[in-house]
């Protein structure tokens, strides 16, 4: 326990170091909020057939980008450098078992993750009124269960990845069409039609539908395939990520 603590404390240090992850996961969904809420406002958008405002419907969406971010950016990039550096390699001398660093890495990263979203609800509900209409525990239990999907896809880009730059390259092709795509950076009710198409299986797209549908309190049975569709993704990628995952 005593090494889980401290290599927390260091993977802590190191994620405020680099500077992608912290703002991805800290600054950048802020901003959007921010401008997002000059431009909508939080009025009922009675225009689309709706009952709530734009930033009660856009921070779970904004919640999506900081899981988006820290598995397609944060960790890619910092698995990939420590390995490239011969960090893993020292740490593999250690005493310290792979299962603890891994542990380690996985809660830093979902901390950070939360933190990003408790201050995007902080800061709404300060500038915009943000209401909610959900249950706390079903969304932290989305929230989470999407963040190991995302994470376990971070692993495998950087597994995959010979160098730290080629996870980053990899991370954020893969991260900016999801984002724009999937209605977590602009709504899916002023996209076109065969846009939409291509959107609706983007596993990104899942994130945002589970977290707004369990933010508004409505029920989750017609969310099964998206939920499927996370699970493959959270079990596929770890396999492979174990698999192919480099020390050196």
């Amino acid at each position: 326990m005593r090494g889980l603590k401290t290599l927390c404390l260091i993977q802590t240090k190191l994620f405020l170091r680099e500077p992608a992850a912290l703002f991805f996961t800290l600054v950048f969904p802020c901003l959007l909020l921010v401008l997002f809420g000059a431009i909508f406002g939080n009025q009922p958008m009675t225009q689309w057939g709706l009952s709530v405002g734009y930033i009660d419907m856009q921070v779970p969406a904004l919640a999506a980008i900081i899981i988006g971010s820290v598995g397609l950016i944060g960790i890619p990039i910092a698995t990939a450098a420590a390995r490239e550096t011969r960090v893993l390699r020292r740490y593999r001398a250690t005493p310290v078992s792979p299962l603890t660093l891994i542990s380690a890495d996985v809660l830093v990263n979902f901390a950070m993750s939360v933190i990003g979203m408790a201050i995007l609800v902080v800061l709404s509900k300060a500038l915009f009124g943000l209401r909610f209409s959900g249950s706390w525990p079903v969304v932290i239990a989305i929230f989470t269960f999407s963040a190991c999907a995302f994470f376990a896809l971070g692993y495998l880009i950087a597994s995959l990845s010979p160098t730290a730059r080629v996870a980053q390259t990899v991370g954020m092709a893969t991260f900016f069409p999801l984002m724009f795509l999937s209605g977590a950076a602009m709504p899916h009710q002023i996209m076109p039609e065969k846009v939409l198409k291509v959107a609706d299986a983007l596993p990104l797209t899942h994130v945002v539908n589970l977290l707004q549908t369990s933010w508004m309190g409505e029920p989750l049975a017609g969310r099964a395939p998206e939920m499927l569709w996370l699970l493959a993704m959270l079990t596929v990628g770890t396999a492979v990520s174990v698999k192919f995952f480099r020390w050196e």
